[in-house]
């Protein structure tokens, strides 16, 4: 019989880690109390400080935000510019096929 895999919530898990990191709590007591495998608990606290490298290096990630979005618009002018460009010609071939020019 194959065993069911269990999910857990982002706020037992973040309860677990806070119980391990602000009251000392030894990571095996944690996982014998709440029925949990040590590898499990490993895994999320990994998880948590890999999340929090990013939370922290926020000043990197606005400058290549910057550079992205002057990227998109720029691409976006472009697109304009080639909107603009095939208006003018579709009005100037209405115009000729009516014979206005």
């Amino acid at each position: 019989m194959k065993k069911e895999k269990r999910t857990y919530s982002p706020e037992f898990k973040v309860r677990l880690l806070r119980e391990h990191f602000e009251n000392q709590i030894p990571a095996g007591k944690i996982c014998e109390d709440n029925n949990l495998h040590p590898n499990v608990f490993y895994m999320w606290k990994k998880e948590l400080f890999s999340g929090a490298l990013k939370t922290f290096s926020k000043e990197s990630t606005k400058g290549s935000d910057l550079e992205k979005m002057a990227r998109m618009e720029q691409k976006l002018n472009e697109r304009n510019s080639l909107i603009s460009e095939i208006v003018e010609d579709n009005l100037r071939l209405k115009k000729k096929l009516s014979g206005e020019i």
